[in-house]
């Protein structure tokens, strides 16, 4: 097996497994959102519903600041691999083209010796480049009977569920890598859960009959909020499909819909609440006892003492606050993504970090785990000292945010915004939005969840001047250009 060898060799004479260079294995979900981890706590946390997901917590690190720079799928994986935000690696939305001939961490890994692998989800169009092997699915890809492309052709996995087969595609890479004294970076990404949440037979008869509790927000009118929150299309209510999203026509389920009085929405809102977090925890659960199987076969080879395990997504989700699904907004549900660590041997145990890391980081932190400094044109920070237990002294005090896909699918207006630990302040503009442009504020102190915009407070107006001042230096910084906005279609 890779590394076996030289990891026993190593253990024998006492040597340190540190000071080699340490495999990675980057595992990445879709649209998991981090209060559905037990590890961050929440409404969920006594469910035990990510228990694998939970032991790299238990034995690393867990961010409680990881964020992203524009909450969208596509976009989230150009940065990931770039370590740029948007504006710079192109990808701005889901839609076009990603432009593969440009500088990625995985090209510099392998020009220094690192065997690089790809498997699972990716949702940027063309060829993968830098990768020694790779097996995606096209575009979002199949719940069940998922087809794949490699450099090679096609492959479709007739009668199984994505998230098995990118598991066992991954084990049997680790498993038949030909080279086994070289250093590999592993990327797991799964497709679950994704909409329209389609789980596994087996944690889908788990959880048919599940209650779980409801966000105290399910109700929210959004008074106290603008535009973009009162004119979105992202809503259990509305947009959540009775057929398609929350399979209505299940046998179980037509019963339990039959129970409660058409005409009170209420009942109707937290009946479909229940169903999708059937679903979409189902479809966790699954995702996590993968991550066991991962797991499991990196202790029984061995390969664990030397393997550095992250495990993030491509952003966050709603679970029903606000009375919304999918993402794309700065309030924290969908901006903050969760962000788990475990290096051997280095990252203290059971340890929590509460710095301001972004999904800029990425890209930088890998390079810096192989000892290989990154290009100056990378936006982000290494997140190597922070897992070492040790925060910079010049460590960024605010994050920059930019969501650009309007119009489009669940009509989240344009935003850019600027956060601190305690301040928020974004920016709504372009296309209808009144005037052109709309401010919103918030005090994540006295109002976590969001409730409220503080932008025409007086008693704020100091704070809120050094946010639009930080927002104009962090424009600055990261060089952001105005994209042209399209019209909306007739």
């Amino acid at each position: 097996m890779k590394k076996t060898i030289t990891a026993l060799f190593l253990l024998l004479s006492g040597a340190s497994f540190a000071s080699e260079r340490p495999n990675i294995v980057w595992m990445f979900s879709d649209d998991h959102a981090f209060q559905a981890i037990g590890a961050y706590g929440g409404r969920f946390e006594n469910l035990n519903l990510t228990p694998n997901i939970d032991r790299i917590a238990k034995g690393g690190m867990t961010f409680e600041r990881a964020y992203v720079g524009n909450s969208i799928c596509a976009p989230s994986r150009a940065t990931l691999l770039t370590g740029k935000h948007s504006h710079i690696n192109g990808q701005t939305s889901n839609g076009g083209s990603f432009d593969h001939d440009q500088q990625q961490f995985q090209k510099i890994l392998q020009k220094e010796g690192y065997q690089t692998a790809m498997i699972g989800k990716i949702h940027l169009k063309g060829a993968m480049q830098g990768f020694d092997y790779w097996e995606v699915l096209p575009g979002q890809g199949k719940y069940w009977n998922p087809e794949f492309i490699t450099a090679n052709g096609k492959t479709t996995y007739k009668d199984e569920h994505s998230t098995d087969v990118i598991t066992k595609r991954a084990m049997n890479w680790l498993k038949n890598d030909p080279d086994q004294e070289k250093p590999f970076m592993l990327m797991v990404h799964y497709k679950a859960p994704h909409r329209a949440w389609q789980p596994t037979t087996r944690w889908k008869e788990k959880f048919k009959a599940m209650t779980f509790p409801e966000p105290d927000t399910l109700f929210d009118n959004y008074q106290g909020r603008g535009t973009a929150a009162n004119k979105q299309d992202m809503s259990i209510d509305i947009t959540m499909r009775m057929s398609r999203d929350v399979k209505a026509k299940l046998p179980e389920r037509t019963q339990e819909l039959n129970k409660i009085d058409e005409n009170d929405k209420k009942a109707l809102i937290s009946l479909k609440y229940q169903w999708y977090m059937r679903d979409y925890l189902a479809c966790i659960a699954g995702v996590d006892e993968n991550i066991g199987f991962l797991l499991e076969y990196l202790k029984e080879t061995g390969l664990d003492k030397n393997t550095i395990v992250m495990y993030s997504a491509d952003q966050g989700f709603y679970l029903g606050e606000h009375g919304w699904f999918d993402k794309r907004f700065m309030y924290e549900e969908s901006y903050r993504t969760p962000l788990l660590a475990h290096w051997p041997g280095v990252t203290a145990a059971g340890s929590r970090n509460s710095d301001l890391v972004q999904n800029i980081d990425f890209a930088e932190t890998f390079l810096d785990l192989a000892g290989i400094e990154a290009p100056k044109d990378m936006q982000g920070e290494s997140l190597v000292p922070l897992l070492k237990g040790k925060t910079p002294a010049d460590w960024r005090s605010h994050l920059y945010y930019h969501y650009y896909e309007y119009p489009a699918v669940h009509s989240v207006r344009r935003h850019e915004g600027v956060s601190g630990k305690r301040f928020k302040l974004i920016r709504y503009y372009g296309i209808d939005v009144p005037n052109g442009e709309e401010w919103e504020f918030f005090d994540l102190k006295n109002d976590p969840k969001e409730m409220t915009s503080q932008y025409d407070n007086p008693e704020y107006a100091a704070e809120i001047a050094k946010l639009k001042k930080e927002l104009a230096k962090l424009r600055a910084q990261y060089k952001v250009v105005d994209i042209p906005q399209k019209e909306r279609k007739k």
